[in-house]
């Protein structure tokens, strides 16, 4: 018989990107009593991760709890972009209601409509958060109703509509069911969680079954499988038996080593723990996300949610460059491989495969981002690869090649919509609305390919001055929509092995614009800059000014060079085309064709 468990609540934290969940979660941490009163506590407290806490954005979901009077609140702090939606997904079994954030001049943005829907599908409550209400932009009001028209068109049912309505200030520290209110604590945000969540409900006499959401990894016990217990009571030792949904015939028996509670931001070992409770158990060296960890007795797997599949590839490859393994720790296809492969145990959202070289590797995620995050990590831990342009991936549907479609949002100054339009009209996208937004801007809203944002978000803050705020979300499939042309202007690449001179840079900044400064190392092929015009074009960056002894006026004076472009993973990933790469050390992002030799180059575009 299934009892509730009335001083558990479970819930994660909802968001579009910077709405300010991890902010918010910080000040539930420190409101609950946590942290001692001297404890120095580093802002975004949740956001653990280097390349987290650098771009200020959440990757990974976190678990932790706080206690409010006699309850525990076990609170999933989850990511708000789009490309890491899969661990929103998954999270979302775990808990029993949710928080939904919403920045009080922002109002619901791409990315909240995706996270609400995944909500209202598995039929949780919802406590809306207008967070930022002491912004002096801020439009409380307007801001309600935009989330009510969001539960209208996601089908919510009554009892969603009811949702109530909290106002808060995650910087200011403060909550309140007045949005007037700008002063106070998080006592109404707890208060309403504990009484619209509803606490977990189970049978604690029936077989064990505890859903695994999240792998995490330590280098003392190895893995660490983290779920919550959906039926009866798991004690350290006990025997159990691991299932996945997948493969119901995969049984294997395991024992429970050590077993741990979530308090703040520590995992607390015990003894047992029974229905309702989010564990962490390790012991089990093959758990995988998806598991479900029965009694030997009746081995049953629970239901685990389906995760959308990836949009789009790249081929990961060894650096076969002329400077492979100077930078690098890891170079060979065995360890790349092991760690591409490693990397699936904790991402539900990314495919590995293997393809015709046992050198290159496919590998497939939910987007750009998704992708780079991955680059980056790998890059850190001491990887040296290749990677080629990002591929959309095509699917049939009824017969049909049809490819993904992104709804993307823009809010641009009205001076720059015209050119917006333009660009993306050019690129596939149909324009499904435009209307004044707030703060002077204008808002278009786009349903376009994939494959079309593809290089865009580089000219589309060079189109906008830097005043456009771009926001993309995936929409579904759709028929292919024919060739899309992309970039417009060639490569400048490098003519010879060397170091490049002052002289050979400042004939060839007048080509276009340059990638790399004096002195930088290149080799033949490399990409150094970008043409002016759309063609490629070999120069040589390492001559040197032949030397005389007849002296002319002027001619001994320095000469200047432009400032050369900085390019970002991404803005590489964005800029090379079919037959480029990207050199990933730990050391140096380079760009390169993939045949470098200049003769061999020319021949094989001849023969196209």
């Amino acid at each position: 018989m299934k009892q509730s468990v009335e001083n558990i609540r479970n819930v994660a934290i909802i968001a579009h990107v910077d709405h300010g969940k991890t902010t918010l979660v910080d000040q539930l941490l420190r409101q609950s009593g946590t942290f001692r009163t001297n404890q120095v506590v580093q802002e975004r407290v949740m956001d653990s991760g280097d390349i987290e806490r650098e771009r200020g954005i959440t990757i990974l979901s976190k678990n932790t709890a706080v206690n409010y009077g006699d309850t525990k609140i076990n609170i999933i702090d989850t990511p708000g972009h789009a490309d890491f939606g899969g661990e929103v997904e998954r999270v979302l079994k775990m808990v029993d209601g949710v928080v939904l954030v919403v920045d009080a001049f922002e109002g619901p943005m791409p990315q909240t409509k995706f996270v609400l829907r995944k909500a209202l599908e598995l039929n949780h409550p919802v406590v809306v958060c207008v967070n930022k209400v002491d912004r002096p932009e801020a439009r409380p009001q307007e801001v309600i109703d935009e989330v009510l028209e969001l539960f209208m068109e996601l089908d919510a049912n009554d009892e969603q509509l009811d949702s109530p309505f909290v106002f808060a200030s995650a910087r200011g520290g403060f909550s309140s069911l007045d949005p007037e209110a700008r002063e106070g604590d998080m006592v109404p945000l707890f208060e309403t969680i504990i009484n619209h969540v509803p606490c977990p409900t189970g049978d604690m006499d029936a077989p064990l079954q505890a859903l695994i959401s999240t792998i995490d990894y330590s280098e003392y016990v190895g893995r660490i499988g983290i779920g919550k217990i959906e039926n009866g009571t798991l004690h350290v030792n006990d025997e159990v038996v691991v299932v996945n949904m997948h493969d119901e015939a995969s049984q294997k028996k395991v024992r429970i080593t050590k077993l741990y509670l979530f308090e703040g931001l520590q995992r607390v070992e015990v003894k047992e723990a029974s229905v309702g409770t989010m564990v962490a158990l390790s012991g089990i060296e093959s758990i995988m996300i998806g598991d479900t960890i029965c009694s030997p007795e009746k081995p049953e797997p629970l239901p685990f949610v389906k995760i959308s599949e990836p949009t789009l590839s790249m081929n990961f490859s060894v650096n076969d460059g002329p400077f492979a393994g100077l930078e690098g720790k890891f170079v060979t296809s065995r360890q790349i491989r092991e760690r591409l492969y490693k990397e699936l145990n904790t991402d539900v959202s990314l495919r590995v495969e293997d393809t015709d070289s046992t050198d290159a590797f496919k590998v497939s995620g939910r987007g750009e981002l998704h992708l780079s995050i991955l680059i980056e990590t790998l890059r850190r831990e001491g990887y040296e690869f290749l990677v080629s342009k990002p591929e959309v991936l095509f699917t049939e549907v009824d017969g049909v090649k049809s490819e993904p479609m992104e709804a993307v949002t823009i809010d641009v100054p009205e001076e720059f919509v015209g050119s917006v339009i333009e660009k993306l009209g050019s690129r596939k996208g149909e324009m499904q609305n435009m209307y004044p937004s707030k703060g002077g801007y204008t808002r278009l809203e786009f349903i376009i390919p994939a494959r079309g944002l593809i290089g865009y978000r580089n000219e589309f803050m060079t189109d906008t001055k830097g005043n456009g705020i771009l926001n993309s979300i995936f929409e579904g499939y759709a028929p292919y929509k024919g060739e899309i042309p992309m970039r417009a202007q060639g490569s400048l690449v490098a003519f010879e092995t060397g170091e490049a001179i002052t002289y050979g840079l400042f004939n060839a900044q007048e080509r276009g614009n340059l990638f790399i400064g004096a002195g930088i190392k290149v080799y033949e092929g490399m990409i150094v800059g970008r043409n002016a015009r759309a063609d490629d074009m070999d120069i040589n960056v390492c001559k040197k000014k032949q030397l005389t002894n007849t002296r002319s006026s002027g001619s001994d004076d320095a000469l200047r060079l432009v400032p050369p472009i900085n390019m970002s993973l991404e803005q590489c990933m964005e800029f090379i085309s079919d037959d480029e790469l990207v050199e990933i050390t730990p050391q140096n992002l380079r760009m390169r064709k993939k045949i470098l030799d200049n003769n061999l180059r020319r021949k094989s575009r001849n023969n196209k």
